[in-house]
């Protein structure tokens, strides 16, 4: 979907053509592909410390880097991969993220194999109705940096061995997958993103 120019948008879509095209096209909207989950919690692992912004103007380099982040490529990366991507300077160049993807592409496959998909694990931790806020205006936003659903789903990824995915990097995901509606009161998208989460289909 498309909204026009000047349709009121979330505060944090800004003017940036790429940060408003993630805004408009992507963030919100529930999905259950394991590549584009894992690719999610791998970005919003690398993505701390530094903006959103930087990671999406990067994202297709780390697509390329990481082999359009497929798990059973990526678990396999081993020494000469690690020095491979730490002299890419079209990705986040840093040890301990890299490493981690690596190892959490492996628990990847783990959680696929004991649930049929990483997005059967994941979606367990949808937060029910009553965790959420009454009313989503942009200051009630900017205090959900993590919550107790996050904070469930980052205990649990990391008792299954994940990496740099605690629970401000977990909610950050949850908004991006769709698994919560952080769109705001008067942001254009917000029902047409209700609309599609209320059609999605639970990985079961």
């Amino acid at each position: 979907m498309t909204l026009a120019e000047d349709a009121p948008r979330c505060f944090w879509a800004g003017t940036d053509p790429v940060n408003r095209h993630y805004h408009d096209a992507e963030w919100g909207r529930p999905v259950a592909n394991d590549h584009r989950l894992f690719e999610k919690l791998c970005l919003e692992g690398f993505q701390s410390g530094l903006s959103w912004l930087t990671i999406l103007k990067k994202r297709e380099n780390f697509r390329t880097a990481f082999a359009g982040f497929d798990p059973e490529i990526v678990a396999k990366f081993g020494e000469s991969d690690i020095e491979r991507l730490l002299g890419d300077a079209g990705i986040v160049r840093h040890r301990g993220k890299i490493e981690a993807a690596i190892n959490n592409a492996a628990r990847a496959l783990e959680a696929a194999g004991e649930f049929g998909s990483l997005a059967a694990l994941v979606w367990r931790f949808e937060p029910p109705g009553s965790e959420r806020p009454e009313r989503l205006t942009g200051e009630a936003l900017m205090q959900l940096a993590q919550t107790s659903a996050s904070a469930r789903l980052s205990k649990e990824l990391k008792r299954r061995g994940w990496k740099f995915v605690g629970p401000t990097t977990c909610y950050a995901f949850m908004q991006a997958v769709g698994m919560v509606n952080d769109h705001t009161e008067d942001c254009a998208l917000r029902a047409v993103i209700e609309t599609e989460r209320a059609a999605f289909v639970r990985p079961a």
